[in-house]
């Protein structure tokens, strides 16, 4: 990892579609005009983009917001966090969160929390370097799918 770095916020919509490549690897399912179309969106809720860059490309991304809850307090959530697959395991996403963890205590939040597919086992062992720890299971229930019928009904 160059010693140079320097953490920079995707203020643009050119700043975002820099960052395109880096979260296409995270976010494979979103074209890039629909990446910048949900950004616009998640913008009046708070939503941020960081990224670095190495020779005028984007090497890493996190997307995250602040917010308030009954069961957390005040809370840093991390939506997106990507470095270059090219470019894993040279502590890029490591930079990002530790970066993110600092912001959170500027910010006076009482945790920062993420959610982390079950496959991404090198994410893992990485926010388990940075002090994370497995807190509870994230459920999601999709609206435009039928629910299938339960065995126990």
């Amino acid at each position: 990892m160059p010693s140079d770095l320097t953490i920079h916020s995707a203020e643009t919509e050119a700043d975002v579609r820099r960052c395109w490549p880096a979260l296409r690897e995270l976010r494979p399912h979103l074209s890039e005009d629909e990446l910048v179309a949900r950004w616009r969106k998640q913008l009046p809720e708070g939503y941020r983009i960081i990224y670095t860059a190495h020779d005028g490309t984007v090497t890493a991304a996190a997307g995250y917001r602040f917010f308030h809850t009954l069961a957390w307090g005040h809370v840093l959530y991390i939506d997106d966090l990507v470095a270059l697959q090219t470019l894993h395991r040279t502590g890029l996403g490591t930079l990002l969160l530790q970066h993110l963890q600092a912001e959170a205590r500027r910010a006076g939040c009482d945790a920062v929390h993420l959610d982390t597919g079950y496959q991404r086992l090198l994410a893992h062992r990485s926010y388990h370097r940075n002090g994370f720890h497995l807190h509870c299971h994230h459920m999601a229930w999709l609206v435009d799918r039928p629910v299938p019928p339960s065995p126990n009904r």
